[in-house]
């Protein structure tokens, strides 16, 4: 059946929680303390679905792993930036699911004209911190101690990736829904996909 990447669907909510979930449960990635459930899962990734991408990557049929974007603050002069997460299952690392799901991404946020994108790290994590500089972030702070998890406080580490170089006033986001619509998003996707072949050469 091969890899593709797609837009997610509800009924990714199972095996997207079932990724998430042990970042949760045995370990500091993640700051939550209880993993949600399903329908919580469900629930999220509606609340994002209309302005933001989630994507999955599907090897042979089964999940491997996702990445979405997401409001970075409330307030409306931040509306030009997002955060972004990726996360892969276990068993699919390091066959290049991160990066293909990460270059598709970026490349959806910055067609819909958001001009900067952010990543927070629960340090140490070198892995998580090459995979996000070997696609152009740059580490831009870091909060100290900011979270307590498995008896211990944690620092979280901020890199940031500009999508723009130009410094003129931002246009207001296109919502992922209407670019969807447009011939280039297709494109986008079979650019991860390419990669992902690549990676399993």
């Amino acid at each position: 059946m091969g890899a593709r990447i797609r837009f997610s669907e509800p009924d990714d909510a199972a095996a997207i929680q079932a990724i998430y979930a042990p970042n949760v449960e045995s370990t500091a990635i993640s700051f939550e303390l209880q993993p949600p459930t399903v329908e919580e899962m469900a629930a999220r990734m509606a609340k994002i679905a209309s302005q933001y991408p989630w994507l999955v990557c599907e090897i042979d049929g089964v999940v491997a792993g996702y990445v979405y974007a997401c409001q970075h603050r409330e307030r409306a002069a931040y509306r030009s930036a997002v955060d972004v997460t990726v996360y892969v299952d276990a068993a699919y690392r390091r066959r290049g699911v991160a990066r293909a799901l990460y270059t598709c991404l970026i490349a959806l946020v910055k067609q819909q004209g958001y001009t900067t994108a952010f990543a927070g790290i629960t340090l140490p994590n070198q892995g998580s911190v090459g995979a996000h500089e070997a696609m152009g972030f740059r580490p831009v702070a870091v909060y100290q101690k900011v979270g307590y998890k498995l008896g211990e406080w944690r620092d979280v580490g901020w890199w940031q990736l500009d999508l723009r170089s130009d410094a003129a006033e931002p246009t207001e986001p296109t919502p992922i829904r209407d670019l969807c619509k447009t011939p280039g998003v297709a494109a986008v996707l079979a650019e991860g996909e390419r990669l992902l072949q690549i990676g399993q050469a």
